[in-house]
């Protein structure tokens, strides 16, 4: 793999219901790109609906679409399912974010692949990571009602991910995402702070904003 791939690229990560899709959305709002793993393996999953079928059973697709939430009830509780999955998925999820890259690359600017699982799978050369911080307790109330499911099923999930302070350790920054929204774009302002100054005292000249 080129080492130019993913030169300007910044994951982002995170655990399940920390609000890295928000943050997401408040980059693209200051004009940053974005490559949003989990939409791509959304779709890749409709996509291969025929072999989801058939690996898991007819009762997971509807219409041609795969029915996540029932789905997910047999991945999160099973290490075998979940590894079938993933077997399956990754390699597809790679292909894109890699050809999705390559044209933002010709872009020479700062941009953010959202990975849930970077850290657990370390399949990407990302240079620099940004993790979107949320305390478990919190973590485990915000899934709680973003899916409405109990304490039980939402520590199942979060169980499936490396712990959040682990993540945090690991980052080379972090936003902090356990206030209020305003709270959460002073920090997003303070990231883009932080990496404009970078490329103004690292990197040459020609990259910018």
């Amino acid at each position: 793999m080129s080492n130019d791939l993913f030169k300007n690229a910044i994951a982002l990560t995170g655990g399940i219901s920390t609000g890295k899709s928000t943050v997401c959305n408040l980059f693209k709002l200051h004009g940053f790109l974005t490559i949003d793993a989990d939409l791509i393996a959304h779709r890749l999953l409709d996509e291969n609906s025929n072999k989801i079928s058939s690996m898991f059973g007819e009762q997971y697709v509807q219409n041609g679409k795969v029915l996540r939430k029932e789905l997910g009830k047999i991945i999160f509780s099973n290490e075998e399912n979940k590894l079938k999955l993933e077997a399956l998925l990754h390699p597809l999820i790679k292909e894109q974010i890699i050809k999705e890259s390559k044209i933002f690359e010709e872009q020479n600017k700062p941009y953010f692949v959202d990975i849930p699982l970077f850290f657990e799978k370390m399949s990407y050369p990302i240079p620099k990571s940004l993790v979107i911080y949320t305390p478990k307790e919190l973590q485990i109330q915000r899934l709680m009602k973003r899916d409405n499911i109990d304490e039980n099923e939402a520590k199942l999930k979060i169980s499936n991910q490396m712990d959040i302070e682990e993540k945090r350790k690991l980052a080379d920054m972090v936003i902090d995402n356990s206030q209020n929204l305003k709270h959460l774009q002073n920090e997003v302002e303070r990231i883009i702070g932080e990496i404009i100054w970078h490329i103004q005292n690292i990197v040459p000249v020609e990259m910018t904003l």
